[in-house]
């Protein structure tokens, strides 16, 4: 990651409906710079996709909770793929500590977060869950902080000064 690579991917991050031109003219760069930055960020997978990203919710999905699950040792595979046929699971991650897998599920209403809830639990896989409801996010997803955190400000051209 450099300088470049850092605004190309903040100015996809503030308009993710640019296209290459645009991107070219915010950067300051040739089109022909930024079609192969963006083509060798997506190889490396630091860009895995482009929007529209969506806040549930906005969607109807307001009441939302972290559920942490302890299952039968050896039986991550098939905890997986049934968090996966529950629509409400948003995203689950294996842990280290008390807890094996972290979830993050979404429902239209706490009627809705208790189904979830029951249907988390309906495997004999899981021993345990245990939840915590969202009350607000105070610092939503983001890696453009980190990654500036490690960029080498001296390469490439900086969206700051076309001219380097």
């Amino acid at each position: 990651m450099d300088a470049l690579d850092l605004a190309l991917l903040r100015a996809v991050n503030e308009n993710t409906r640019a296209g290459v031109l645009e991107l070219a003219r915010v950067t300051g760069v040739a089109r022909a710079t930024v079609a192969a930055r963006l083509q060798r960020l997506e190889d490396a997978g630091v860009i895995t996709g482009f929007g529209p990203y969506v806040d549930v919710a906005a969607a109807g999905f307001a009441v939302q909770a972290f559920v942490t699950l302890e299952i039968a040792q050896g039986a991550i595979e098939a905890v997986r793929a049934h968090l996966v046929a529950i629509p409400g699971v948003l995203e689950a991650y294996a842990t280290t500590g008390t807890g094996d897998v972290l979830c993050r599920i979404a429902a239209t209403s706490h009627d809705a977060l208790q189904q979830t809830l029951v249907q988390l639990n309906k495997s004999t896989l899981v021993a345990r869950s245990t939840s915590v409801v969202i009350l607000s996010q105070l610092v939503p997803w983001r890696t453009l902080p980190l990654l500036a955190t490690e960029a080498d400000a001296g390469a490439g051209r900086s969206a700051m000064d076309p001219t380097r």
